[in-house]
């Protein structure tokens, strides 16, 4: 019998929470096949089949359980059930049912290697035509329901869906995650233990339009990933935070740390919660490193798939809620870092300029910073700093 034990997601870890299993008690794995799901309170991850055997599930999904603990057990010298419906006769023909009553879609037979394909891609079985022998969804018949450009996705709920016609008053309770609880702790001791203060300014980002305007085509063709905001802004603020190394920095208890490189934690939403993966050495990397980094982590990070190391040890953080059409907000620090800008929605205001007042596209940014030890001076001078690299991106890629 091989264990199949709760992995490790971190050393300050040691309880996790069996979110999901995605074979039942009893059937038949392939080796390297997805068998359940655990969250922490930092990450979520997978657990594969060590082998190919009958499994036995011993922990249901659901409970919070230790680090290293034996959830499932798989039988490698069990026998492989035969597909008895290869062998089985024809399906007689079903007489219609008697009038007004409904008849229920039949359960459709998915191979192993299809199931996991349309499972990643959130596609129902049910709405997928099979070929494969015995009425079975082959890996054929997923990768056709993929490339169809209607298929219905499969949607799992994670709020209560209420009528507004309804006249009854209802309510409904979901337990917080791991990860939520752990966002709630850290957003409430940002507030509580830091001086947190924040300053604000604009920034005029016509250039920036114009740039990705004209060369997004050329950019795309040549590196494979789109031209965004967010690879200006992270090199901006990279450029800038090695000119202000107090807001570059860590608090440890009584200890400022100061970094000669600049990792940046970059915030993504998923369905779980907040995330804030890192792009280490930013100050080091191109405009395209930056963009492909940043489209891997988020990939990564909304499929579950990105590791705690990938989520530590970042110098400052950048969060964009313009996204979302936020138009201003403040940011609140990600602990132990001093500080974290805010980016958001861009929207064309009405500007005075050399006397005159024309229609500029604004974005306002916010810089949220512990006033323990940064003061006014370099934040705001920081802030300006960043403002005059995106107004004139031609600095950065001079570094004046």
């Amino acid at each position: 019998m091989i264990e199949i034990r709760v992995p490790s997601p971190g050393e300050s870890i040691t309880e996790v929470l069996l979110d999901k299993w995605h074979k039942p008690t009893g059937s038949w794995v392939e080796k390297d096949e997805l068998l359940a799901e655990i969250q922490s309170d930092k990450a979520a991850l997978e657990v594969y089949a060590e082998a190919a055997g009958k499994l036995e599930i011993i922990v249901p999904a659901g409970t919070q359980v230790p680090v290293g603990t034996v959830i499932a057990r798989i039988d490698p010298a069990a026998s492989k059930p035969v597909e008895s419906t290869l062998q089985a006769p024809p399906d007689k023909p079903q007489s219609p049912p008697p009038a007004g009553q409904k008849t229920e879609a039949p359960t459709p037979k998915v191979l192993p290697a299809a199931a996991r394909l349309l499972e990643e891609k959130g596609i129902s079985p049910s709405i997928v035509s099979p070929t494969g022998p015995g009425g079975r969804v082959t890996k054929a018949d997923a990768l056709r329901a993929i490339a169809a450009p209607s298929a219905p996705s499969v949607v799992e709920e994670q709020t209560p869906s209420f009528s507004s016609t309804s006249p009854d008053r209802q309510e409904s309770r979901k337990k917080l995650s791991p990860l939520r609880q752990t966002i709630a702790r850290r957003l409430l001791a940002a507030k509580n233990q830091t001086a947190m203060l924040t300053t604000f300014n604009e920034i005029d980002m016509s250039r920036i339009l114009e740039l990705r305007k004209s060369y997004k085509d050329r950019f795309q063709e040549k590196h494979g990933v789109s031209l965004g905001f967010m690879s200006f802004f992270t090199k901006a603020c990279a450029t800038a935070l090695l000119e202000f190394p107090e807001v570059n920095s860590q608090l440890h208890e009584d200890e400022l740390v100061y970094f000669s490189y600049v990792d940046i934690s970059i915030a993504i939403s998923t369905d779980r919660g907040l995330v804030v993966p890192v792009v280490r050495n930013a100050h080091l990397l191109s405009l395209a490193e930056i963009e492909r980094t940043i489209a891997d982590l988020a990939a990564r990070a909304r499929q579950n798939k990105i590791s705690i190391e990938e989520m530590q040890g970042g110098t400052f953080t950048i969060t964009n809620g313009g996204v979302f059409g936020s138009l201003f907000s403040t940011p609140i620090l990600n602990p132990p870092q001093t500080a974290i800008l805010g980016m958001h929605k861009v929207q064309e205001r009405p500007i005075a300029m050399n006397g005159q007042v024309l229609v500029r596209p604004m974005m306002y940014v916010a810089l949220s910073y512990d006033h323990r030890v940064i003061d006014g001076r370099e934040a705001v001078s920081f802030l300006v700093r960043v403002k005059e690299l995106l107004e004139d991106p031609m600095r950065l890629l001079l570094q004046v």
